[in-house]
């Protein structure tokens, strides 16, 4: 499976299930969606939820997987 890396503006990097591709549709929604809405994404470590507020990815480049 694909995986991308998210760098946020806290600097912490975050590797999620999907393509870039993938991952920067889910977030270009959210972001056209109502003020604070966030990207629901899986994490690729854990498979748990993970809740990205796409005004704050800095960066999106393929993850390790």
């Amino acid at each position: 499976m694909a995986t991308t890396e998210l760098l946020v503006v806290t600097g912490e990097r975050v590797e999620v299930e999907g393509s870039i591709d993938e991952v920067e549709r889910k977030l270009e929604d959210a972001s056209r969606s109502t003020s604070g809405a966030v990207a629901w994404l899986s994490d690729a470590t854990t498979g748990q939820a993970l809740g990205v507020n796409p005004a704050h990815v800095v960066t999106l480049r393929p993850g390790a997987n």
